[in-house]
């Protein structure tokens, strides 16, 4: 049964949660939403939590607030920053996530959150023990699914089919079979669902 979430101070889990949409509202790329052009951080950011949530409505409060900063100023380090290659990506990735961690933890302090929890939302920033922490697993499976529900379509759109697989591939390796049954209940265009279908063949 679900129950009542009830963070230890209700009203600095607010001020962080409002932090976080702040600075992710400053993305200067926009995506389209029920109409609204809104900063894509600011919209992953919800999607992400919203996915945190259903996976696990009686979430805590380190991974409720890792989900509302896990891309916390993403648009910083682009993509093009790092060599175009399997290395470069890797490092870029990395990079990120250090610099989720270290905004997040900056942010939490400035808050007066104790050293424990900064310290838990940043180790979930970083993915760490990611097969063995089970809220660490519950973040990267929302990670997919919004990739999946969300981002896969555009991705399909514009890259070819061998690419598109092996990242379905590899999104999958990492979910659990929760996050796997999630994933297989979502609704997918025609060509999406040949893709995924061809990725779990």
């Amino acid at each position: 049964m679900e129950q009542t979430f009830r963070p230890d101070n209700a009203a600095r889990f607010r001020a962080a949660l409002e932090k976080f949409d702040e600075t992710n509202a400053q993305d200067p790329h926009l995506e389209l939403v029920g109409g609204e052009r809104r900063p894509r951080e600011l919209v992953h950011a919800e999607r992400l939590t919203e996915w945190v949530l259903r996976l696990n409505p009686n979430a805590s409060e380190a991974l409720r607030l890792a989900a509302r900063c896990q891309h916390l100023r993403r648009w910083e380090i682009p993509r093009q920053s790092y060599a175009m290659t399997r290395e470069g990506y890797l490092e870029w990735r990395e990079a990120l996530k250090r610099m989720h961690a270290d905004l997040s933890g900056a942010i939490l302090r400035n808050l007066s959150y104790p050293e424990p929890t900064i310290d838990r939302v940043q180790s979930l920033n970083l993915k760490r023990n990611l097969k063995q922490d089970p809220e660490c697993q519950t973040l990267e499976d929302a990670l997919c699914l919004v990739f999946l529900e969300h981002q896969l379509p555009e991705l399909a759109a514009k890259t070819p089919d061998d690419k598109v697989i092996t990242a379905l591939k590899k999104s999958w390796a990492k979910m659990s079979p929760q996050g796997r049954e999630a994933a297989l209940a979502l609704r997918y265009g025609e060509r999406e669902q040949n893709l995924l279908r061809a990725a779990l063949a």
